[in-house]
């Protein structure tokens, strides 16, 4: 089905009066993506890699105190660009006692201190204040969660690791190779009842499962996007994340000019066009007319079937989910059937229409007029909506939108993003939620595998969520409802922003005391790189994908993101419970040795595996087949630093960010031939001779042994693609004692 509403193209294009011709010889640099990367591009800068300077950058609560505490410990005096810090992660202030408000005073001092801007909890989400006071065409904004996406606004927004963000802090610049740009032409009219998510969901459908357009910039254009809303654009834009690509931009027209003055920010406008003889490395052709309503299954937004087809077919589609599902679950079972109902029909527990994807203006007044007249109900099924920022709140507030939805049952929140990483809005025990959200991972809706706990996301757009939710929980399409589109329009109002957020970029105050709470705490010391390495798998996981989540959950443990340590204590706790303890213990082995004694266990296996102990370090190092997947959290990495780690293994990294979090945090990044076999072990040694002199030489393939099972065979990891400061920093054992080495200044 998803390849009669999205074709591929694999072979070069080039545009010709207009319009996309499959034909080589186009010029890159004539993209609406080049331009914008070239003039952010230091001039002087050496080596192959592009290195590019941002206009703006943006964090939230979970990951601002981190990123801010590391360019400080690194000599930062003030911030050099505009540094929004949101508030819409860690604002219930519900779990582990002043420690989220904590963070939130931490925050406003920093802004007071080194001249940010600071909005406080429940005023926006961190994507729609960006839109609103950041964005502008020909921009490019950084931002420490994944789904910084602003193409739609002319802006290519990046999604990072904090210690990208801290370079930046630094004045430093953010390394990438060229990427490839592919163009995404939207042709066709939308059918009624179709909605961003449902473009989003089949797009992700097309592209995620084979990595189509993994590290590539997506550029959309195409008779299609003059029909679309601005929200309506922004609700893909923002999804294209899910799609592992590195960012999107868009062309711009008269309704991205309304937008910009709507907002009082005229002067960010600017129209974008397509260049003839712009030249693209493949095409998406978005056939909107085809569209049809969607959801994506657990545990993925690729999980993409038509709402039709769940319909037609639902205990062989979603028993064969929840065995893909089962197949990564520890300690609980989950069991889709049980949502089937004895009439055949699908039916969903809770609906949630939330955050930077889900909580925009048209989403919610469309939802509101197909529950106009009905009702949630009074059986299991609940909605709560949550709105993206204050101004549109106030807009729905004033409309008579947000009266309407609570009238007929529906649940208003304040502007929060937990729901999308499994703070709020848990539903019970294996049952199904729907949620026009970005993400549906295991475990992130806030279940607890080893406490017997589970429950599951399913991606739908907000009108398909309303229209179920009108149906008493039973699923049902918005294409199959009647319903007048409302003739409503975003009323901006900046009244809010205004008498609550702290803006003072160019305003640093020195003398300003940073507040700290007891959990906000230093980076632990890193070692530096020694010689030889010595890992110990603590961890070996064979999934085809492995997420940030997995790596680091989400949820409660956000309480702790300023905590390094207490943090690290959560480290695969949902995939590999025993990761921890087996890490600490290698952990005790490097101490042992920084201390001037060389630890027995490890001398032992250096002896087996026929090599001295003379300037070996030892760490611990995990495998997985691609992990990184999802959310830009830098803790995915530091966790496994804090813990003693020292190297990642696996055949490829889902996303640059991590494996930049990796780097930066003195993570070996290693990979391994596709063809390769890993019959290893959590609990065997990896020995990699000349490890340091290899990174400091860019040497592209390291000769390692492994002891398994008291024999010693024989392994080829490779590491290349290292900028010369990534070199550096991996030497120094961290980006933070790269600083401290007087690097990067």
């Amino acid at each position: 089905m998803l390849e009669t509403m999205i074709r591929r193209t694999d072979r070069p294009v080039v545009i010709e009066h207009g319009r996309p011709v499959e034909k080589a010889g186009g010029d890159r640099e004539k993209t609406l993506a080049y331009s914008i990367l070239r003039a952010h591009q230091k001039k002087d800068g050496k080596g192959s890699k592009m290195k590019i300077s941002f206009d703006a950058m943006i964090s939230h609560d979970i990951t601002y105190v981190g990123i801010i505490q590391t360019a400080r410990a690194s000599g930062m005096t003030e911030f050099p660009i505009p540094y929004a810090l949101t508030n819409c992660h860690n604002s219930l202030c519900a779990v582990g006692g002043t420690i989220n408000e904590d963070d939130h005073a931490f925050g406003l001092s920093a802004a007071k201190k080194y001249g940010g801007i600071y909005v406080p909890a429940n005023q926006a989400v961190i994507h729609q204040f960006a839109r609103e006071k950041l964005a502008g065409c020909g921009k490019m904004v950084l931002g420490s969660d994944s789904h910084t996406r602003y193409g739609c606004y002319g802006t290519l927004g990046v999604g990072e690791g904090g210690g990208e963000l801290a370079k930046q802090l630094l004045k430093g610049t953010w390394d990438i190779d060229e990427p490839q740009v592919i163009l995404v032409w939207l042709e066709g009219t939308l059918p009624h009842g179709i909605g961003p998510h449902d473009v989003a969901i089949a797009l992700v459908g097309a592209t995620f499962p084979d990595g189509f357009v993994k590290n590539k910039i997506l550029e959309f254009a195409g008779p299609g996007v003059e029909q679309l809303r601005m929200d309506f654009r922004t609700g893909i834009d923002v999804m294209t994340t899910e799609t592992s690509c590195l960012s999107s931009i868009w062309i711009t027209d008269d309704k991205t000019k309304a937008f910009y003055d709507a907002v009082g920010r005229s002067e960010a406008f600017a129209p974008m066009t397509l260049r003839d003889g712009a030249g693209y490395d493949g095409m998406l052709t978005i056939s909107l007319d085809r569209m049809e309503s969607m959801i994506a299954l657990p545990f993925h937004p690729s999980k993409a079937y038509t709402i039709h087809e769940l319909q037609e077919n639902p205990r062989e589609i979603l028993r064969q989910t929840q065995e893909e599902c089962n197949k990564s679950l520890r300690g609980v079972r989950l069991d889709l059937e049980n949502c089937i109902g004895e009439d055949g029909k699908v039916r969903c527990e809770q609906g949630v229409i939330v955050g930077c994807a889900g909580g925009l203006y048209d989403n919610i007044t469309e939802a509101s007029a197909i529950l106009d007249g009905k009702n949630v109900g009074n059986g299991y099924f609940d909605l709560s909506v949550y709105p993206s920022s204050a101004p549109i709140n106030l807009a729905l507030l004033a409309d008579g939108t947000a009266a309407n939805l609570v009238r007929n049952g529906a649940v208003w929140k304040p502007c929060f993003c937990g729901p999308c990483f499994g703070a709020g809005d848990t539903p019970a025990h294996n049952t199904l939620s729907i949620r026009h959200a970005t993400r549906n991972f295991a475990n992130r809706e806030g279940s607890k595998p080893s406490d017997g706990q589970i429950s599951a996301v399913a991606l739908m757009d907000a009108r398909s969520i309303a229209a179920t939710a009108a149906n008493g929980g039973v699923l049902t399409a918005a294409t199959d409802v009647e319903y007048e589109v409302p003739e409503k329009t975003y009323v901006y109002s900046d009244e809010v922003y205004e008498k609550r957020c702290y803006y003072g970029f160019g305003r640093p105050n020195s003398k300003e005391e940073l507040r700290f709470g007891p959990n906000i705490t230093d980076w632990p010391k890193m070692p530096r790189l020694e010689d030889g390495l010595l890992l110990k798998l603590c961890a070996v996981i064979d999934d085809e994908v492995t997420t940030t989540d997995e790596l680091i959950p989400s949820g409660e443990t956000s309480s702790y993101r300023s905590n390094p340590v207490r943090l690290s204590e959560f480290a695969l706790s949902r995939r590999v419970p025993e990761y921890v303890s087996r890490s600490k213990a290698v952990r005790a082995l490097e101490t042992e040795r920084e201390s001037g004694v060389f630890p027995e266990e490890a001398k032992e296996a250096l002896q087996k595996l026929g090599e001295s102990e003379q300037n070996v370090g030892i760490a611990s190092v995990l495998f997985a087949k691609k992990p990184g997947d999802g959310s830009a959290r830098e803790q995915a990495a530091s966790c496994q630093r804090v813990l003693g780690g020292g190297a990642n293994i696996c055949y490829e990294y889902a996303t640059k960010r991590y494996r930049s979090n990796c780097i930066n945090w003195g993570i070996l990044p290693f990979t391994l031939d596709k063809a390769t076999d890993f019959p290893f072990e959590a609990g065997d040694w990896v020995f990699v001779k000349d490890v340091k002199k290899n990174v400091e030489n860019g040497v592209p393939v390291f000769e390692a042994k492994v002891l398994s099972g008291g024999k010693v065979f024989p392994l080829t990891l490779h590491l290349d693609g290292l900028s010369e400061e990534e070199k550096k920093i991996l030497v120094e054992g961290s980006l933070i004692n790269y600083y401290a080495a007087g690097y990067g200044r």
